[in-house]
C-alpha cells in the first residue's frame, strides 16, 4: 500500500489542476473530433483513397475504447496520477510519429498507439478531478468534465478544418506534443506527494487479447468490406470467422473467471442493458453521421475543410448549457421520459436533415444542427442515470468501464456503417437519375443547347450533367443515412420505456393526509 496524502489542492493549484485535466480530456477527444474534418486531406497527403484514410479514424477509436478499461485497472493498481503522466508521455511520442510518418501503415500504427494512450487517460482524469471536490460539490466536477467532453464534437470540426486548410493536417499532431508533455508534467508536479490506496489484482491478459482480436477483426471487416466485396472475398470470410470465434471464446472466458477484463455479468440487469445499448447505438449514429456529412461536404459538394467543419459549430450554442441543466434535472425526475423525449428530438432532427437538397444553402444545415446541439447536451445524463439505476455502488465503476468502451467502439463502427450506406445507396440514386434525365427530356435539350451556344463542344456539354448527377446521388445517399437514423431513434424512444423507473412517483393517500391533519390539530 502506498502512502496516502489526502489533502486536496486549493487556490491556484486547484484551478490549474482542473484546467490541465479538462484540456487533456479535450486533446484526446480532439484527435477524434477535429481529425474527421482532415480525412480528405490526410488521404491526399498519404496518397491513398479516402476509404483507406477512414481506417486511421476508426482504428484510433477502437484503441481508444480498449484503453478506457485498461486505465481503470491501472488506477486500481498504481493510483491515478502516475499512469496518467506516463500515458500522456506516450501520447506525445505517438503524436510525433503521426506527424512525420509518410506511409499508411506506419501512420496507422502510430494512430493506434495514440488512441490507446489517450483511452488510458480518460478514466484516470475523471477519477482525479472528482477526488479534488468534496462530496457536496462533486456535481460541479462532473459538470466541468462534461463541459470538456462536448467541446471536441462542437468546436473540433471547424478548428480541425482550419488547421488543415491553413497549416496542414500534420500540425494537429505537432500541437499535441507540447500540450501533452505540459499536461503530464504539470499534473505530475501538482500531485508529486500524492499517494494512493492500491489493490493488487492480476490483469486479464487473455480476456483483453480476445476482445482486442474480436473488435479489431470486426472493424477490419467493416473498413474493408466495400473494397473487397464482402462475402465474395475469402480474406473477409476468414476475418469474419476470426471475429465470431474470438467473441464467443471471450464471452465464455469472461463469465468463467473471478476478475474478468469486463464484468459482462452486468448485462443481467435490465436497466444497465437498455441504458448502455441506447448510449452505444445513439453514439454510433451521431459519430457516423458526423463523419459522413463532413467528408461528403468536401468530396461531393466542394466545401473546404474549414467550411465543412463550420457546419457543426451551431451545436455548440446550446449543447453545453443544456448539459449543465440536465445534470440537475435528472436528479429530480424519472430518467425514462427525459431519455425518450431526447431520442425523439434526435429522430426529428435526422428526419429534417434527410430532406437536405441544396448544397449551397447553409440554412438547411444550420437550424437542424442548432437543435441537434440541444439534443446532444441532454443525451448523456438521463441515459447514464438509467444505466446505473439499481446497481450496487461496488459495481457501478465496472459498469462505467463497459459503457465507455462500448460507446467509443460504437462510434468507430458507426463511421464504417454510414460509409457502407452511402456506398450502397449513391449508385442506386445515380441509376434513378440516369433513368429520368435523358436526351429526350426537354429540359436536358434546352440546357445542352445553352452550353453549345456558349461555345462548349457538344461532347463536353455532357460533363456538367455528369458532375451534377454525381453530386445529387451523393446528397440522396446521405439523406438515406439520416432517414435510417431517424427511424432507429424513434424505435429507441419506445424501447427506453421497457426500463424500470429511476424515481417512483409518490402516491397520494387520503388516509395518510387525514392522519397528518389530525396530528397538526392535536
Amino acid at each position: 500500500m502506498s502512502f496516502i496524502y489526502n489533502k486536496r489542492l486549493r487556490g491556484w493549484r486547484f484551478v490549474l489542476f482542473n484546467l490541465c485535466l479538462g484540456l487533456g480530456h479535450a486533446v484526446v477527444l480532439f484527435n477524434a473530433g477535429a481529425y474527421i474534418a482532415m480525412l480528405p486531406r490526410v488521404a491526399g497527403g498519404l496518397s491513398i483513397p479516402a476509404s483507406f484514410a477512414t481506417w486511421t479514424q476508426t482504428d484510433y477509436m477502437i484503441s481508444l475504447a480498449l484503453g478506457f478499461p485498461t486505465g481503470a485497472w491501472l488506477a486500481r493498481q498504481q493510483g491515478e496520477y502516475r499512469p496518467f503522466v506516463w500515458a500522456f508521455t506516450v501520447f506525445a511520442l505517438a503524436s510525433a510519429a503521426c506527424a512525420y510518418c509518410t506511409s499508411l501503415y506506419g501512420f496507422l500504427a502510430a494512430r493506434i498507439v495514440l488512441g490507446f494512450a489517450g483511452g488510458v487517460t480518460l478514466p484516470l482524469g475523471q477519477t482525479m478531478i472528482l477526488k479534488e471536490y468534496p462530496d457536496r460539490r462533486k456535481s460541479i466536477g462532473i459538470g466541468v468534465w462534461s463541459l470538456f467532453t462536448l467541446t471536441p464534437f462542437t468546436f473540433g470540426p471547424p478548428i480541425g478544418g482550419w488547421i488543415a486548410d491553413n497549416l496542414g493536417w500534420r500540425w494537429l499532431f505537432l500541437f499535441n506534443i507540447p500540450v501533452a508533455l505540459a499536461i503530464g508534467g504539470i499534473v505530475g508536479a501538482l500531485l508529486s506527494r500524492r499517494g494512493a490506496k492500491t489493490v493488487f489484482s492480476h490483469f486479464d491478459w487473455i480476456g483483453f487479447s480476445l476482445l482486442t482480436l474480436a473488435l479489431g477483426s470486426f472493424q477490419t471487416l467493416l473498413n474493408q468490406g466495400n473494397d473487397w466485396d464482402w462475402t465474395n472475398s475469402g480474406y473477409l470470410q476468414g476475418v469474419a470467422f476470426t471475429c465470431l470465434a474470438a467473441f464467443l471464446y471471450w464471452t465464455v472466458w469472461e463469465l468463467g473467471i473471478r476478475r474478468p477484463f469486463l464484468d459482462i455479468g452486468l448485462f443481467a440487469h435490465r436497466n444497465f442493458t437498455i441504458g448502455v445499448l441506447m448510449l452505444s447505438i445513439g453514439f454510433l449514429f451521431f459519430q457516423g453521421l458526423l463523419s459522413l456529412l463532413i467528408i461528403q461536404l468536401q468530396l461531393a459538394m466542394g466545401y473546404s475543410s474549414f467550411l465543412a467543419g463550420l457546419v457543426f459549430l451551431p451545436m455548440a450554442i446550446f449543447a453545453k448549457p443544456v448539459a449543465s441543466i440536465f445534470h440537475e434535472i435528472v436528479k429530480r425526475c424519472d430518467a425514462r421520459p427525459l431519455a425518450s423525449f431526447n431520442l425523439l428530438g434526435f429522430a426529428g432532427v435526422y428526419f429534417w436533415l434527410s430532406r437536405f437538397d441544396d448544397p449551397s444553402s447553409f440554412a438547411e444545415l444550420f437550424w437542424p444542427k442548432l437543435i441537434e446541439g440541444i439534443c446532444l447536451g441532454s443525451f448523456f445524463a438521463p441515459l447514464t442515470v438509467l444505466m446505473l439505476h439499481g446497481l450496487p455502488p461496488a459495481r457501478q465503476a465496472r459498469a462505467v468501464e463497459i459503457a465507455g468502451l462500448m460507446r467509443i467502439a460504437a462510434g468507430a463502427v458507426g463511421i464504417s456503417l454510414q460509409a457502407t450506406v452511402l456506398y450502397r445507396r449513391a449508385p442506386f440514386h445515380m441509376t434513378r437519375l440516369a433513368e429520368t434525365v435523358t436526351p429526350f427530356d426537354p429540359g436536358f435539350d434546352q440546357a445542352t443547347a445553352t452550353l453549345t451556344g456558349a461555345g462548349v463542344p457538344e461532347t463536353a456539354a455532357i460533363v456538367p450533367f455528369a458532375k451534377i448527377a454525381k453530386q445529387q446521388a451523393a446528397i440522396h445517399g446521405v439523406n438515406d443515412a439520416f432517414w435510417i437514423a431517424g427511424c432507429v431513434f424513434t424505435a429507441m424512444a419506445l424501447l427506453v420505456w421497457f426500463a424500470k423507473p429511476t424515481r417512483e412517483p409518490q402516491r397520494f393517500s387520503w388516509r395518510r393526509r387525514a392522519l397528518e391533519l389530525l396530528a397538526r390539530e392535536v
